[in-house]
């Protein structure tokens, strides 16, 4: 499992067997994560291990975007921590980096698009965080196998 965190971000399985992928936008509620939703969506996928993208504050940034994105980022760790998935941080420029990526988001959408050829999830721009999330997962499943 991936998992681009925040409330923009997206959750995503990739089974290695198969070379298939599922991803979902978190599921929010109240303009917060849904805990409940997001833990059965875990619980129902029931994957291995949970990779999640290690991210701290960005200068420039507002205090209260800051504040939120941080709870939102420890919501989602509790909630997989809570499934009982192992979780291993990465951080973005160790998995771009793997891939052959820069920061831009829009990258990482191509990039998904082209792995995973006719699956209808990367094709929208606000898209970005179910192509991370994807990445993530596969990102984990390759070092796994490798």
């Amino acid at each position: 499992m991936g998992l681009d965190p925040g409330v923009s971000g997206a959750i995503a399985f990739y089974n290695i067997r198969t070379k298939t992928i599922i991803a979902h936008d978190v599921p929010i509620a109240a303009g917060e994560i849904d805990c409940d939703t997001l833990a059965r969506i875990i619980r129902e996928a029931a994957p291995d291990v949970c990779i999640i993208e290690h991210v701290h504050a960005v200068s420039g940034n507002g205090v209260t975007s800051s504040f939120n994105f941080g709870k939102s980022y420890g919501m989602a760790r509790g909630v997989v921590a809570a499934c009982g998935v192992p979780i291993q941080l990465v951080a973005p420029s160790t998995w771009k980096r793997y891939f052959k990526l820069k920061a831009d988001k829009e990258e990482s959408r191509g990039l998904a698009i082209l792995t995973w050829p006719g699956v209808n999830l990367f094709g929208r721009k606000k898209d970005h965080g179910r192509a991370e999330a994807a990445l993530l997962a596969k990102y984990g499943a390759d070092l796994t196998t490798a």
